[in-house]
């Protein structure tokens, strides 16, 4: 297969968060192996409007990849252990990522970072040209669910109850 576009990755947080579903995310590993990820969950943080969304506080060091465009990896670390993967999403200036919540049979953020063995190296390293993570086209999912996102409650009811988390409906 071939990987995602920097085209598709300029689109919204909120469509991407939707289009990855079902998509096979590619892992190189330091001995040259690969193993293949089918992307089952995510959630999505549109932009400096969105008070559950890193870039509400505006442009920091942390979050100055989101301000890059589309098709970057973002990451960070949470409770001092767990590096969060988020692929970059929307144009340049307007900072917007969706967070991989889950892959094949590993559900939760924190245990995709673990599996995929996610570190502060990978912040900013480009989805089309990086030899160690992507993210690879393939059908088109249309069956899913959709329900709030976790773990924000200090954005507010509004944000907190959007409904922009996806996952794959498994049969």
């Amino acid at each position: 297969m071939k990987r995602i576009s920097q085209k598709e990755f300029s689109r919204d947080a909120v469509q991407i968060a939707q289009k990855l579903l079902g998509k096979t995310l590619v892992r190189t590993w330091d001995d040259g192996s690969k193993t293949h990820y089918v992307i089952t969950e995510t959630e999505a943080y549109l932009g400096e409007e969105d008070l559950a969304c890193h870039a509400s506080k505006g442009r920091t060091p942390r979050t100055e990849v989101m301000y890059s465009g589309g098709g970057k990896v973002y990451v960070y670390l949470i409770y001092g252990m767990y590096w969060m993967l988020n692929v970059v999403t929307g144009a340049e200036n307007h900072p917007q990522a969706v967070l991989i919540r889950g892959i094949d049979n590993i559900i939760g953020s924190g245990k995709v970072g673990r599996e995929l063995k996610i570190n502060k190296s990978f912040y900013g390293e480009d989805l089309q040209t990086s030899n160690r993570i992507w993210i690879e086209d393939g059908p088109d999912v249309t069956d899913f669910n959709t329900a709030p996102r976790v773990g924000i409650d200090y954005a507010g009811d509004e944000w907190k109850n959007k409904p922009w988390r996806f996952s794959l409906i498994m049969k």
